[in-house]
């Protein structure tokens, strides 16, 4: 009998995860965004929204949506303000994953859940396995600045609040380099995905 298996994928800031759930979505597995169902809770979940009020005060939203700004301005760039807000989103976004992996493994062998976050908020126990993507950090930098539209610097301080990928590694179930291109990127993730589909059985 086939194993039902909940997998993340996890990296650090421009090592390619996004990429490679592109790969896996277009091989034909669910894959859920942890970072998307965050900002989904803190744009409309009425629970989220009075925390983060009472936390930050009103300016935190504009109307009914997030103010952004305020967001960038007074909590993103404070490392303890960042603890706070997570410390009020993450355990909604835990619950939104344990629920949204629960339907989709009704229809599906495997779900894949993006998140840059697993190792640091310890939450591996929640996979099967665990897939690592790592790249150099010459190209991470490159990668993540062109991408955010953002200075070199301000993705090295990102990197600071980050587990290194050397940790990472000696954590990690499966490990996927991603210095080469698409080509190698895609070979390397769909050999990945064999051995999961080997190990559970199909």
């Amino acid at each position: 009998m086939q194993k039902r298996l909940r997998i993340a994928i996890t990296g650090g800031i421009g090592a390619g995860k996004s990429e490679v759930s592109k790969i896996i979505t277009a091989a034909g597995f669910p894959v859920l965004y942890a970072d998307r169902i965050a900002k989904e809770l803190l744009a409309s979940s009425d629970s989220v929204k009075r925390k983060v009020i009472d936390a930050f005060g009103p300016g935190a939203y504009d109307g009914e949506n997030p103010n952004k700004k305020y967001l960038a301005d007074n909590i993103f760039n404070d490392p303890e303000n960042v603890k706070k807000i997570n410390a009020i989103i993450h355990p909604e976004t835990l619950r939104a994953i344990s629920a949204g992996t629960d339907e989709l493994l009704r229809d599906y062998p495997f779900v894949f859940v993006e998140s840059a976050l697993i190792y640091e908020a310890k939450r591996e126990e929640m996979f099967d396995y665990v897939i690592l993507v790592y790249s150099d950090q010459d190209i991470r930098i490159d990668r993540a600045s062109k991408g955010l539209g953002i200075a070199r610097e301000e993705v090295e301080e990102r990197m600071k609040h980050q587990m290194s990928d050397e940790e990472k590694k000696k954590k990690a179930d499966f490990i996927i380099r991603n210095n080469d291109g698409i080509d190698e990127l895609k070979k390397n993730t769909e050999f990945i995905l064999k051995l999961i589909q080997t190990t559970a059985g199909e």
